[in-house]
């Protein structure tokens, strides 16, 4: 009480006029902190809805859940034995290697291991080896694997949820599974994978406009039907921007968001400056020496290694069908058009070797079995089709940096990505970066590539992200 009457006696002596301006200043700041704490709040973009399908939607939802198994017929193989007899070929120029996309002297060779030695019905197998299921989610049969976890005593299972891109699969994740579903930490990981939508297994809309949103939205209901209420969340490629946009949609089921890839940028001119300064003087647009030796070999000739590496992006984003046609009827053109990207984007320097350096990294019956997985289900085109849904206004506003993300995020970022993303950057655009990884090696198919390196990346971000939460 004596406080108060102090405060009183105070304001009692004051000038009237000075106590008026007190007073404005008083709301004026208080005003300025309102306005900063509603800058900070996390924006999040509307759930929404959506229904796939051409006719209309149904009253009740089919939410159950049907174990699926990989199978392929013995016609649907003999048909691609046919085709891949028929091919034509036109001859590699004089030592042009992997310059002009894949050399058809080493195409020749994986086509005939493709149709002599590679053995489909091993490799169908290997993919059942992981329980799959279905399930309908806005009127589309949705593709998913769920492996549970090898649990020991005091262990605590989280719940993650991993997602491929182009041209990728689930498969990719296969050889990383078993190091995060046994482990020897304090929790071990209960493991969802789905196909996105119009990939392998998951039946593709029969409807225009179904972007990542759509995607992310499923995924979360994918997730509410199997219980869980908060997850981890990871992925590379359109994974990470599926990833990414699930933690914008529903944050406060996202546990974490971990990202072999990360869309951060600084904008207009502060992009420029920092790149201009960033070469010579780092530490004053806040990169690290790593950035530096990162960025610069490839953003010295930037443009002409766009020009390089994105051609397919801009057919993919205009007309999909057009160039699809072509892949959907000829396996061996699916294979050289698929098998280029898991050679240039491990590493560039692949290009300048007569077979890709595609065996430096992996097998030729995993990257067949990926390849398979497009050829049995036909999924080229709609995977294709992504690209165009995914390229309009709304999206290009949402994956910039006008959308903080708030939930613990973690960065491991491979050397040879097709683009490296610095602390400073990534930081700008993801309030809560727990942790930034420089990996020593490995490109863009970072699971498929160095399943090892990104399990234990995965584990430490989680760690931190654990361990801050039990305190």
């Amino acid at each position: 009480m004596q406080a108060v009457e102090n405060i009183q006696k105070v304001l009692s002596e004051l000038d009237p006029c000075k106590l008026k301006v007190l007073a404005l200043s008083s709301v004026g700041v208080g005003g300025l902190l309102c306005y900063l704490a509603w800058r900070r709040q996390p924006k999040k973009i509307p759930f929404g809805d959506g229904w796939w399908r051409v006719g209309e939607k149904p009253f009740a939802e089919d939410r159950t859940i049907r174990p699926f198994v990989v199978e392929t017929s013995e016609d649907v193989i003999q048909d691609l034995y046919e085709r891949i007899d028929r091919m034509r070929y036109t001859d590699s120029l004089e030592d042009a290697r992997f310059h002009y996309g894949f050399n058809s002297t080493h195409l020749k060779k994986v086509a005939s291991y493709w149709r002599h030695e590679f053995d489909w019905g091993k490799q169908v197998k290997v993919l059942n080896k992981y329980p799959h299921f279905k399930t309908n989610i806005e009127g589309l049969d949705v593709h998913f694997i769920h492996v549970k976890p090898v649990q020991r005593a005091g262990q605590k299972v989280l719940p993650l949820m991993l997602v491929h891109g182009w041209p990728g699969s689930f498969f990719e994740f296969y050889k990383i599974i078993p190091m995060l579903t046994k482990t020897d930490g304090d929790f071990v990981f209960e493991v969802i994978c789905p196909s996105i939508p119009g990939y392998g297994y998951s039946e593709a809309s029969q409807v225009q406009g179904f972007t990542a949103i759509a995607a992310a939205r499923i995924f979360h209901k994918l997730m509410d039907r199997l219980e869980f209420t908060d997850y981890y969340i990871q992925g590379g490629d359109w994974g990470a921007f599926i990833t990414t946009i699930m933690a914008l949609i529903k944050p406060e089921c996202v546990r974490g968001l971990h990202l072999n890839m990360v869309n951060a940028r600084a904008g207009g001119v502060k992009a420029v400056i920092s790149l201009l300064l960033g070469r010579y003087f780092p530490f004053l647009v806040g990169f690290t020496r790593e950035d530096v030796c990162r960025m610069y070999p490839f953003m010295q000739k930037n443009v002409y290694e766009l020009l390089r590496e994105s051609g397919y992006m801009h057919i993919q984003a205009t007309k999909p069908d057009t160039a699809g046609c072509g892949l959907n009827d000829s396996p061996v053109g699916l294979a050289a058009y698929i098998l280029e990207k898991f050679s240039s984007w491990t590493d560039f320097k692949n290009r300048n070797l007569e077979d890709g350096g595609l065996e430096r990294k992996y097998s030729l019956d995993d990257l067949l079995t990926n390849i398979m997985i497009y050829w049995t289900t036909g999924s080229i085109i709609p995977s294709m089709r992504f690209y165009k849904e995914n390229m309009g206004y709304d999206f290009q506003k949402i994956m910039t940096n006008t959308t903080k993300v708030s939930v613990p995020t973690g960065f491991a970022a491979f050397p040879h990505e097709l683009m490296h993303c610095p602390w400073v950057w990534a930081s700008s655009r993801f309030r809560d970066l727990r942790s930034f990884t420089y990996m020593p090696r490995g490109g863009h198919f970072a699971a498929f590539e160095e399943p090892e390196l990104l399990a234990q990346d995965v584990q430490q971000f989680v760690k931190k992200v654990e361990s801050r939460r039990s305190k």
